[in-house]
């Protein structure tokens, strides 16, 4: 796969109904509560942490549908899907056990563990601008392995990875499931490298950062979301390709999009169906071009621009290259959320 990204977002409705969610979060073995446990919806700025009783209270919009995400460090993490059926829940966390993790910290794979880092820094957080602007601020929690049989590179972390994007003002505590980057050639005397795909997963939170020249940010945010999947995926549900900057072009000449893309509502349900006639290039702007694949016969996008499946459907180019120091938090637009 070429620069997969699981990427997970939303659009500004007319009207958003709020609801709220309790709950209590304990240890499993003893039933004791627990304090300062993160909760918070999955690639978005809401979220919250629990009291002394282990307790809590997040509220919601319809315009939110991602995972509500359950972390502490020392314990497995929890992730619901369902919260909307419920008012109230029982969290009962389980001791993680990263012996195995361990293992790997001195591995020997034939390159520095400073190698290893340039390598994942420039393919997890980018290489724009603003993923340049991003920093790790707990780089000692990763564990990096390189794969020599394989010509892979792995990285997993012992803790949540506190990213700070200075050129878009947010703070992001990422949570890494899983990483790998893939290399076509690979010679570890020389430090050359064709990369052949990335691909990571994980849950993350974004905090605001002190604001200090707000309408720079404000302009930097606005350049990262245009042109991005996350654009593009809400322009395909209003049928606003055309209209939001997007040409589609189809063996070098550019096409009506309509004849391409198929969108159909789906009655009684917030999705729309997506189907694609053939590959196609996407042009933004008149200048930045990327292309989209997809090994499924259809997907489904909502209201928000929360499409299904994930895996299947495959931009490269532009929007392939895009990385953590690129995106914008799922409720980014929403009128509470001032950006």
């Amino acid at each position: 796969m070429i620069n997969r990204l699981v990427i997970f977002i939303f659009l500004l409705p007319l009207f958003c109904t709020s609801q709220t969610l309790t709950g209590r979060v304990i240890d499993k073995l003893t039933q004791q509560p627990i304090e300062t446990v993160a909760v918070y919806f999955d690639n978005t700025t809401i979220g919250t942490t629990t009291d002394e009783k282990g307790e809590f209270s997040i509220t919601y919009t319809d315009a939110i549908q991602s995972t509500l995400v359950i972390s502490y460090l020392g314990y497995e993490k929890v992730l619901i899907s369902d919260y909307r059926s419920q008012n109230s829940i029982t969290i009962e966390l389980i001791e993680a056990n990263n012996i195995l993790d361990e293992v790997h910290i001195d591995y020997d794979d034939g390159l520095t563990r400073r190698q290893k880092l340039r390598l994942f820094r420039k393919e997890f957080l980018g290489t724009s601008k603003f993923g340049k602007s991003c920093k790790i601020l707990n780089e000692d929690n990763l564990i990096l392995r390189y794969d020599k049989r394989n010509k892979s590179l792995y990285a997993s972390s012992k803790a949540s990875l506190e990213i700070e994007n200075k050129a878009l003002q947010y703070k992001i505590s990422y949570d890494l499931i899983d990483f790998e980057i893939s290399f076509r050639y690979a010679n570890l005397k020389t430090i050359e490298f064709t990369i052949n795909s990335v691909a990571y997963f994980g849950t993350s939170f974004y905090k605001e950062l002190k604001e200090t020249k707000t309408s720079k940010k404000i302009k930097n945010r606005n350049q990262a979301y245009k042109g991005s999947v996350q654009h593009f995926m809400r322009s395909l549900y209003n049928k606003r390709l055309e209209e939001e900057g997007y040409w589609i072009f189809h063996d070098k000449f550019r096409v009506n999009e309509w004849t391409f893309f198929k969108v159909e509502s789906i009655a009684e349900s917030g999705f729309k169906r997506v189907t694609l006639k053939d590959k196609v290039s996407i042009l933004f702007d008149k200048d930045f071009q990327s292309e989209l694949h997809l090994k499924s016969d259809e997907f489904f996008v909502d209201v928000y621009g929360n499409y299904t499946p994930v895996v299947g459907i495959y931009f490269s180019g532009v929007m392939g290259s895009q990385r953590v120091g690129d995106t914008l938090p799922m409720d980014y637009g929403l009128a509470e959320n001032k950006q």
